[in-house]
């Protein structure tokens, strides 16, 4: 994932603007010493950013497929495996030197793909089940998931900034896949509902006094 371009953008341009990094920012530049050499090496391969993020796609979809047969753990473990290949396609773009506003675009698109995939595995294995309280949360949780990007999308299309919030899209995944992995994916649905809502709800909040502020102006 590359919401700014390229990491080292991304700090310089937070520090220029006196902006806090987000908690992915800071993961993206902690884990650069592995992900540079493995991104260099998948750019000697031949491989392309974009090939990566489809690959990424295809493999949650896999596992969104084996959500929706109730195989929780081992959905878990191949969202899991996805993991890095979300991180690194930015990262390959980042050492081609051609970061791209299109590559960006569809790094963010297939994210929201992904999560919202991976969401209705379980929604469709909750609705087989008839269990009516797990299919509300897991809807949710979606609807929590899409307006957090979406307020931020919005906010920034208006000029103003949104990368605030308690639950952004790396803390999502870094509730799910526990969660998951431990067959407890009720109880990761239930965290996420709640608060992806509560982090849209911070973004409105956020958007809002930046807008009274420049009203003021």
């Amino acid at each position: 994932m590359n919401s700014c371009g390229m990491e080292r953008k991304c700090a310089v341009e937070q520090k220029a603007n006196h902006k806090p990094m987000t908690f992915t920012d800071r993961m993206r530049i902690a884990f650069r010493w592995v992900l540079d050499p493995v991104g260099a090496f998948l750019n000697r391969l031949g491989l392309v950013p974009n090939t990566l993020t489809l690959i990424g796609l295809a493999g949650n979809t896999a596992g969104a497929a084996l959500l929706s047969q109730g195989k929780i753990v081992w959905g878990g473990l191949v969202i899991l495996l996805m993991g890095p290949i979300d991180a690194l396609d930015g990262t390959m773009a980042r050492l081609r030197g051609e970061p791209t506003e299109f590559g960006a675009f569809v790094d963010s698109v297939t994210d929201r793909y992904s999560e919202l995939v991976i969401l209705g595995g379980l929604l469709f294995y909750y609705l087989h089940q008839g269990d009516a309280l797990a299919s509300t949360l897991v809807y949710l949780a979606a609807a929590g998931s899409v307006l957090v990007s979406y307020v931020k999308a919005r906010a920034e299309g208006l000029g103003f900034e949104a990368k605030i919030g308690i639950l952004t899209r790396l803390e999502r995944y870094l509730v799910l896949v526990p969660g998951l992995l431990f067959n407890q994916p009720l109880l990761a649905i239930s965290i996420i509902a709640v608060f992806a809502n509560i982090t849209a709800l911070q973004r409105i909040l956020h958007v809002r006094r930046q807008a009274h502020d420049q009203h003021k102006m």
